[in-house]
């Protein structure tokens, strides 16, 4: 059965509701989704095929994101700070899917699967077009996660168009 986990930074209900024609949405509140109906949380887990899985932003508490913004400026990405906050956050999610960096991320540590699509609205930071992420998740309980760049698309005026 096919779904959709948004990792938060909506912006717009309007992108939910147009996600929701294609699949049912799960979707974690982000830093910049203030106008969301219905304020999803920070952090929401689901059962998924047998496998929990916890959806969140991955920015932590306010204060932790003003202190993370400081260090961002100062040194740059550091996939290191967030790790922790993860594995602490996800608790004993087998699958943690997080967004906040907009940077992509597909790692097992510890059995747990990190895994962060990148963003489908904005370029990677790491240079390639804006992406998305696909979990599969298999009846004898294996997890495998891919990210895939959207080539030869652009977002105009809040629509993907051929380039």
């Amino acid at each position: 059965m096919a779904r959709i986990l948004h990792a938060g930074d909506v912006s717009s209900q309007a992108v939910l509701d147009e996600l929701a024609q294609v699949a049912p949405v799960d979707v974690a509140r982000g830093n910049r989704d203030w106008f969301l109906r219905g304020r999803p949380g920070w952090v929401s887990f689901i059962e998924l095929g047998g496998v929990r899985v916890a959806l969140m932003h991955g920015h932590g508490s306010w204060a932790r994101y003003l202190i993370d913004k400081w260090f961002y400026t100062m040194q740059g990405y550091r996939f290191e700070r967030y790790r922790s906050l993860m594995l602490r956050e996800g608790q004993d999610a087998r699958v943690i899917v997080f967004g906040h960096t907009h940077r992509r991320e597909n790692v097992w540590i510890d059995g747990h699967l990190l895994f962060n699509p990148g963003s489908a609205a904005i370029r990677s930071r790491q240079g390639g077009d804006p992406s998305w992420g696909l979990l599969s998740i298999f009846t004898d309980g294996t997890v495998e996660g891919d990210i895939f760049e959207l080539k030869g698309y652009q977002l105009k005026r809040g629509r993907w168009v051929a380039k």
